[in-house]
């Protein structure tokens, strides 16, 4: 295994954990919002993992060293709460405003849980990068 291929690999999970903070962070933005049916409420959306070496296995090609990848962006389907609240301007005929289903407790342990990923991919950069200056200096003594 190369250095490239360890820059690769903690490269593509630094990209996929921050588009995972970047989807927690969006509905925590959206935690509180409201709208007149369940339909137009705001659902959490979840991004969607999948290894790259598992892909390149299937289609035949060279065993590969891993990585990650995001392919989709799926929605979660918890159904929203609606509350009664006729003074609000998002209220149905009957008073009702339905929210959003964002649970604030859960996306805390996913932002903290993607936090503490790209954190540790950085760490890899970082001994990979240190094992690689070693390495050169070395070869020049």
């Amino acid at each position: 295994m190369s250095f490239n291929n360890i820059f690769g690999v903690a490269g593509s999970a630094l990209g996929a954990q921050m588009i995972r903070m970047n989807a927690s962070a969006s509905n925590m933005a959206n935690a509180g919002s409201t709208a007149p049916s369940e339909a137009e409420a705001f659902k959490a959306k979840r991004p969607v993992f999948q290894t790259m070496l598992a892909e390149q296995q299937i289609n035949g090609q060279q065993p590969a060293v891993g990585g990650v990848r995001v392919v989709e962006i799926a929605i979660d389907e918890a159904p929203n709460g609606k509350i009664h609240d006729p003074g609000n301007p998002n209220a149905d005929e009957d008073g009702f405003v339905y929210m959003s289903n964002v649970n604030e407790v859960t996306e805390m342990v996913e932002m903290m849980a993607a936090a503490r990923s790209y954190q540790n991919n950085v760490e890899v950069v970082n001994t990979a990068r240190q094992l690689m200056m070693r390495t050169i200096e070395i070869t020049k003594a």
